[in-house]
């Protein structure tokens, strides 16, 4: 099971596995010079294939990152039916999506940058899905301490798509503890509610005046207990933000740093949206690399995105991708410690 590591001058090191096209480890310096792993994983694959499946610590989410509402979708007027892996709904491309599967991999060395390329065939009837998906993961490690995933996608029939990587950060580090105190900042004027099933009312609300606005930094954990229905029903943040966009390129999202280490996270995305989640289903079950058990809210994810259940909403932008066409997609972590 072939791991593959990536490094840059500046001491960072990120460690991918075919499994799931996952990221096992970030290693990057805090304000001190000091090394540490942060994001969530396991030692070994034992860890990513046990049962029941930990939650997608680090893998790359497909066919349809996030949730399908009620498990099934109308895409040329017929419908498909989709696993049913999240109560009533499909989450993360179902019980056996991108997650769990065996990419290829091509290495490709390099003095300066470093990166691979993780490729997968999705065949037509997937886990419900049409169509035979080609797709590919390219990460990046640059000199300039920037960690790249780039995704690109064909179909020879019409068929939805949303990838996403489902990393969960702590600056501390992986086995820090609650990530309560990191402070965040989002570029987004907009989110999108959900139901008690956490799927999208399909209402673009203002975060005017709600936990919701981060569009100045504040600490995750300043408002995350609030009497807000939405903080309520995601049992703390779980939810889907529009990013304030103006071009197709890559753009600001989301920043992240951590008082502590004095570690930073920039996200920049050519995405239209950002999934915040505050690891509310951890629980201590999972025990990860070095035997740490991963605590409630021990970490964060930021999933770069189409909207969630964007099939079953013909006004949020399309993941529709037609046979033919090419799917384009790039993130950043650019990687920096506070001034």
């Amino acid at each position: 099971m072939e791991i593959y590591t990536l490094n840059n001058a500046l001491g960072t090191e990120a460690r991918i596995t075919r499994y799931g096209a996952t990221l096992v480890s970030l290693k990057t310096a805090d304000r001190n010079g000091a090394l540490a792993d942060i994001v969530m994983g396991f030692d070994s694959l034992e860890g990513y294939t046990q049962t029941p499946s930990p939650p997608y610590f680090g893998a790359t989410i497909g066919r349809y990152a996030n949730r399908i509402g009620g498990a099934k979708f109308t895409l040329n007027r017929k419908t498909y039916t989709l696993d049913k892996n999240d109560g009533a709904n499909s989450l993360h491309g179902g019980f056996h999506g991108f997650d769990k599967v065996m990419w290829k991999a091509v290495p490709f060395p390099g003095n300066i940058e470093q990166s691979i390329e993780f490729s997968y065939l999705s065949k037509d009837g997937e886990e419900g899905y049409p169509g035979n998906l080609s797709v590919t993961v390219t990460y990046k490690l640059t000199a300039a301490n920037e960690l790249s995933i780039h995704y690109t996608a064909t179909t020879d029939q019409d068929t939805v798509i949303n990838l996403t990587n489902h990393s969960y950060f702590n600056l501390s580090g992986h086995d820090a503890g609650e990530i309560l105190n990191h402070v965040l900042t989002i570029n987004a004027d907009r989110f999108t509610p959900v139901d008690a099933g956490l799927i999208p009312t399909g209402e673009l609300r203002k975060v005017d005046g709600t936990p919701f606005d981060f569009r100045q930094p504040h600490a995750v954990g300043e408002r995350i207990e609030s009497n807000d229905e939405q903080i309520k029903l995601g049992r703390g943040y779980d939810h889907n933000w529009i990013l304030n966009r103006s071009s197709k390129g890559l753009e600001f999202a989301a920043r992240v740093s951590d008082p502590k280490s004095g570690r930073v996270i920039e996200v920049l995305t050519t995405e239209p949206a950002i999934q915040f989640y505050t690891g509310n289903f951890l629980d201590g079950s999972f025990h990860g690399k070095g035997g740490k058990a991963y605590q409630h809210r021990g970490a964060l994810t930021l999933e770069t995105q189409h909207y969630p259940d964007s099939p079953n909403h013909p006004d949020f932008p399309t993941t529709t991708l037609k046979a033919g066409e090419h799917f384009d997609s790039t993130t950043v972590f650019r990687l920096a410690i506070l001034k």
